[in-house]
């Protein structure tokens, strides 16, 4: 019987600081036995010989990606699992996808720059799947941005922090993204064999003010196989919040499977590590079983 799962884990391929071998070696130590790598938009992670140390390992590897969509109200998150690795009209659409986030980053680094921020482009262009997060992080590290941070958060914020305030819808970085709707991700996952699932609906409720009306309509457009309940979401404030039940409620209410991910990019003492080796969320063995069978049958 397994008794861990994490299926929501990043790499160095999208915005994580562990490569894939890496994260294999870190679940074997917090005794997690099956992952899903979900990096944004791009299966990249994925190959022969990382299928081969994860059976070494005695890792059972489920294959994943994390899409990001856009809706009119704000950014959300469509992950697939259990997809043909081999479609290419998929990888086409991942690919087009993940392009158009270096066509963002040098908007958003030009508003950047005008506020007075100073980054690294030639360093974040040369990231294939460059993030909100990897401009953040370039940002807040760089030592020539302290005064202007502490000028304006009265210290230097968290890369979250820096995000929520700079660079999200209604800021002053803010700048648009090309983008599909999660339907229209729902549906290439779909097509391609995958299972569709909405990631972190808790996030959406706390950091976009999308109630659960809000939610419902998402679900109700893009069809998901299931949604991700059992998340520890970390506000900005460095607050926790687990509203697993909450959740857990809407997907039995609309029928939709459930499942765990600690969307891992880093160990930093708060968030989630791999496989909730914090004990703050746990799955019983039959609910892990159920949510394997929804996964992998087609």
């Amino acid at each position: 019987m397994i008794r861990k799962i994490d299926l929501h884990i990043h790499t160095t391929y999208s915005d994580g600081v562990l490569s894939p071998k890496q994260v294999i070696d870190k679940a074997v130590e917090n005794k997690v036995e099956v992952i899903a790598i979900a990096d944004h938009d791009t299966v990249d992670a994925y190959n022969e010989e990382l299928y081969a140390y994860a059976e070494k390992k005695n890792i059972k590897l489920i294959n994943a990606v994390e899409v990001s969509t856009k809706t009119e109200k704000s950014g959300i998150h469509v992950l697939g699992y259990n997809f043909d690795m081999n479609n290419q009209e998929f990888r086409e659409k991942l690919f087009s996808i993940r392009n158009a986030r270096h066509d963002y980053l040098y908007k958003v680094a030009d508003k950047l720059k005008k506020i007075g921020y100073v980054l690294h482009i030639e360093s974040l262009d040369k990231i294939e799947s460059v993030t909100k997060a990897h401009i953040a992080l370039d940002i807040i590290e760089n030592e020539e941005n302290r005064e202007l941070l502490v000028r304006e958060f009265g210290y230097i914020p968290s890369k979250g922090e820096f995000i929520e305030m700079v660079m999200n819808e209604g800021c002053k970085a803010y700048a648009e993204k090309q983008t599909v709707t999660p339907k229209q991700a729902a549906d290439m996952i779909r097509k391609a064999g995958g299972k569709v699932v909405l990631a972190h609906p808790v996030a959406y409720f706390y950091e976009d003010n999308l109630q659960e009306e809000d939610i419902l309509d998402i679900v109700k457009d893009m069809k998901p196989d299931g949604i991700e309940a059992y998340y520890l979401y970390v506000d900005r404030h460095d607050q926790k919040i687990n509203d697993s039940k909450k959740w857990c409620t809407f997907a039995d209410k609309y029928n939709l499977f459930k499942t765990i991910g600690s969307d891992y990019h880093g160990s930093d003492g708060l968030r989630p590590e791999i496989g909730f080796d914090d004990k703050e969320l746990v799955l019983s063995e039959n609910e892990i079983e159920k949510l394997m069978l929804n996964l992998i049958s087609k």
